[in-house]
């Protein structure tokens, strides 16, 4: 069991700051800390971390191999009390990343909800339109939206989402409503990060339109606030405009050529034992997004 040795002091180690404390959380000698996470650098053959009298900090190698170890212990943690009780209560820190805007006014509120009912959890939210590396990143789950690229990850779709193309009444004012989706290119567009607009043709075959226009930016918010102001017609998903829609600010057009929904996902890396944190959010997610 050589290759377990040093891995659950090393954690602790990183999370309480110092050997003496790490020693206290695990009721082993700081001694053995030491030695035990010495015996680890010397089978990985790299230095994990850096000591000084006053202070301990990982190195860059060392926080990287944290983000595999944590899980392990974590895995391990949860078998143990799985045994003991298949309804294991949730605990310990989640680190989840998800796009910002749906973070920020969809996912942020559900993730405080879940804080509510679990105190014994903590939570790390990094809110980023870039599609983040799970394993590198420490992340518990990512929430990702659209169609997921193929990959080694684990995905279970928790709702959908519906993709509008808008405008205020003021701009109709102006220009009439189109009727099909070629009547697009009469139209002022405003466009986002995509280059093509998604719809689909009578029979339900695919339709790609590239949007033209004098205002082009690659932020939701931004783009809504063009169209509330009538400065033309864009495309974004029914999160945005919900609102908007139902007190009149904004008018949907060619509902018949909308795409089918696409889907809202919960991620996770398949070589992972899913934690009863993990576990239980996703479920949650799943009953709140549904």
């Amino acid at each position: 069991m050589k290759q377990w040795q040093g891995i659950s002091e090393l954690v602790a180690v990183a999370d309480e700051g110092s050997f003496t404390l790490a020693a206290q959380s695990l009721q082993i000698s700081v001694a053995q800390v030491s030695r035990n996470i010495a015996a680890l650098e010397q089978r990985l053959n790299i230095k994990l971390l850096h000591r000084s009298t006053r202070r301990v900090h990982l190195t860059e190698e060392g926080k990287l191999y944290l983000n595999h170890c944590r899980h392990i212990v974590e895995s391990l943690e949860d078998a143990d009390h799985s045994i003991a009780s298949l309804m294991l209560t949730p605990r310990g820190r989640l680190k989840i990343t998800a796009p910002v805007f749906y973070g920020e006014t969809r996912l942020a509120p559900l993730l405080h909800e879940f804080l509510t009912r679990h105190p014994d959890v903590s939570l790390e939210l990094q809110l980023t339109n870039t599609q983040l590396n799970l394993i590198q990143g420490g992340f518990d789950l990512a929430i990702r939206l659209g169609s997921l690229e193929s990959s080694s990850l684990i995905a279970r779709k928790l709702g959908t989402r519906t993709q509008y193309i808008v405008g205020a009444p003021e701009y109709f004012n102006q220009r009439p409503a189109p009727q099909r989706p070629d009547e697009l290119s009469n139209h002022e567009c405003l466009r986002g990060s995509l280059d093509v607009w998604r719809l689909q043709d009578d029979k339900g075959q695919p339709l790609h339109f590239r949007p033209q226009g004098r205002i082009h930016c690659n932020s939701g918010p931004a783009l809504l606030d063009a169209a509330l102001r009538g400065l033309g017609l864009v495309q974004l998903p029914g999160y945005y405009i919900e609102e908007h829609l139902k007190s009149g600010a904004l008018m949907a057009v060619l509902s018949d050529f909308r795409t089918p929904d696409d889907g809202i996902w919960a991620v996770y890396p398949e070589n992972r034992l899913l934690s009863a944190k993990v576990r239980h959010l996703v479920d949650f997610l799943s009953q709140q997004l549904a």
